[in-house]
């Protein structure tokens, strides 16, 4: 009998070793290029257009700008305590799944697939392809089809290096941080110069507050949509919690360097254009860096659209690399099909996954444009935060002797969802057709997520049967690829 336990034993402890697991391999250096390289993509050089547009002076879109990093602030500092209390890869939804249970989980999990990553991505591929090809057509639009085409091949090229290695994964986007910093630093240092020089006339307060529409509070709430898109990406290491080395530590470390250091950031380089442009030019300017760079730089105009392609193009990298892992938790708790749990046995890599967010990307591009999904996408990002946070809020209360390593001031939460609630009901009310029902993406993606649910259904018995019959590990390969454990509490 005792024989028979040990080689029980024995064999558990042997199938727990061969278990092929998500590598920890995201240091704090990594885990902070993560956060920047996903916020600063193509937003910085799309969203101050919007957001000057709505904010109706250059005095208030600077308001909107740095209130926008500090509500960033506060959200992250949610997301960190929920990182640590539950360390779990996926993000909000793991969490909303944890706290409100799976239909919930499973809503916000195929909108996120279906719409929010996908479309994102789009923009940031399709920004990286115009800023690439600007150069070669100075005088009119680049082609739509060469864009598109462009698009595609570095999606495709990313998916493969994400397929690949995680540590090349990780390292393209420790070198485009750098690169992407490195750019937009070059804009400061430029503007500053302006500044010395004496050239800040729209940076003045007796021109900045001059408003060129009555402002409105729903105006004002576009305007931080739109700055919004911009900033998004700041939870997107909660994304990637179980391959960080020391989670508790370096999650909340990552988040407090990089949130302040992006919200500097941002808020001088659009004191930069400002310096620059009149409110006027940069209202008219279909490429903001680039109108900027032949103002100020002459002949070196065209490191800018170099510089604004090596920033997206790290943003694509570190939408891949997160999002990928966003439907590797969905098809490891059953509300995605399984096999987008598998994991490459010899690079230790979701493919299925990335594959998935590759050809939802390429379905977008082909679609058309997507430059005015930029409101809806930000408002759907933001009912995702709302939710999550909420949940934050009602752990406290349903498990209130849960183990926090990070308990943050109940009116962080508060104020955040206050502020969520008003810019929510705002921007509907101003945009119903871009923010609400009207949109047709509601429409468009429905037949998709009703087959979601039977999906799910389906997926959920697969999953159970799999337990049973204990099909994890090496017993689970398929074409190299094996499935990941679903956690446990």
């Amino acid at each position: 009998m005792c024989k028979a336990e040990a080689m029980e034993d024995k064999e558990k402890n042997s199938s727990k070793s061969d278990r092929v697991t998500l590598k920890k391999e995201i240091g704090l250096l990594s885990a902070c290029a993560i956060i920047i390289g996903n916020i600063i993509g193509s937003g910085i050089f799309i969203s101050p257009k919007g957001v000057l547009e709505h904010a109706g002076s250059v005095g208030l879109s600077l308001i909107v700008w740095v209130c926008g990093g500090g509500i960033c602030a506060l959200g992250s500092m949610c997301y960190a305590e929920l990182g640590v209390t539950i360390p779990k890869s996926g993000g909000d939804y793991s969490y909303v799944t944890e706290i409100f249970g799976g239909l919930v989980g499973f809503l916000l999990l195929w909108s996120a697939v279906l719409i929010m990553y996908p479309t994102t991505l789009a923009v940031i591929a399709l920004t990286f392809s115009n800023y690439v090809l600007q150069p070669a057509f100075q005088n009119c639009l680049p082609p739509f089809i060469a864009t598109r085409l462009l698009a595609t091949i570095c999606i495709l090229f990313l998916t493969w290096v994400n397929c690949s290695s995680v540590r090349w994964a990780t390292r393209i986007q420790d070198v485009f941080t750098v690169g992407k910093l490195l750019a937009l630093a070059l804009i400061i240092v430029v503007g500053l110069v302006q500044i010395f020089r004496g050239h800040y006339d729209a940076l003045r307060p007796s021109v900045a507050f001059e408003f060129s529409q009555d402002p409105s509070v729903g105006q004002i709430a576009l305007a931080f949509l739109q700055a919004s898109f911009a900033y998004s990406g700041w939870n997107f290491l909660n994304y990637v919690t179980e391959e960080v080395v020391e989670p508790r530590k370096n999650l909340p470390r990552a988040i407090y360097i990089s949130i302040p250091l992006v919200t500097l950031v941002y808020t001088m380089t659009n004191i930069a254009y400002f310096s620059s442009m009149t409110p006027e030019e940069l209202l008219a300017s279909n490429a903001v860096a680039v109108t900027f760079g032949e103002k100020l730089l002459g002949m070196f105009s065209w490191v800018m659209p170099i510089s604004v392609a090596l920033s997206t193009f790290g943003g694509i990298n570190g939408y891949l690399f997160t999002s990928s892992r966003l439907c590797f938790s969905g098809a490891r708790e059953g509300h995605l099909p399984y096999l987008l749990a598998m994991i490459h046995l010899k690079n230790c890599t979701p493919i299925p996954a990335l594959l998935v967010c590759c050809i939802a990307t390429i379905v977008i591009l082909c679609i058309g444009e997507t430059h005015n999904l930029i409101n809806y996408v930000s408002f759907i990002n933001y009912l995702s935060y709302g939710v999550t946070i909420a949940g934050l809020l009602y752990l406290r209360k349903k498990r209130p002797n849960l183990v926090r390593p990070i308990k943050v001031n109940m009116l962080i939460p508060i104020t955040y969802l206050i502020f969520w609630a008003v810019l929510l009901g705002f921007s509907l009310y101003s945009e119903p057709v871009v923010c609400g029902p009207g949109n047709g993406h509601h429409v468009d993606w429905s037949p998709c997520i009703l087959c979601g649910c039977s999906v799910e259904g389906q997926t959920q018995m697969a999953l159970q049967a799999s337990r049973k019959n204990h099909i994890h590990g090496p017993e689970g390969v398929l074409c190299g690829i094996s499935s990941g454990r679903p956690f446990r509490d």
